[in-house]
């Protein structure tokens, strides 16, 4: 198995949309994340977490997971319900880790 670095992209940083978002949209927003959670379980290596502070003023990645699978199209297939995707001007980017030679 291939394993991918996924990183969640938004305009808004994790701590302003979880400072701005109501309980009810918390609660609804988690909900989706554990369903896709449950529906993905063999794909994912590590969950991962929202991001906060950087040193890059202009970074747009407010969160990240770790997930395997076959290839990059079989992970994209598994991202295309993905909750992120419901948060306004998200996007998801997907890196595979290549192997260091030698190692």
């Amino acid at each position: 198995m291939k394993k991918f670095l996924v990183l969640y992209k938004a305009p808004a940083s994790a701590m302003q949309q979880m400072a701005n978002a109501t309980p009810e949209q918390a609660k609804t927003g988690m909900e989706l994340w554990m369903k896709w959670k449950s529906a993905n379980e063999a794909a994912i290596v590590d969950l991962g977490m929202p991001l906060g502070n950087s040193t890059d003023p202009n970074n747009d990645i407010v969160g990240y997971s770790i997930l395997q699978g076959e290839s990059i199209g079989a992970i994209n297939k598994t991202l295309e319900n993905h909750p992120h995707l419901h948060t306004p001007g998200g996007s998801i980017v997907v890196l595979e880790f290549l192997p260091i030679p030698g190692m």
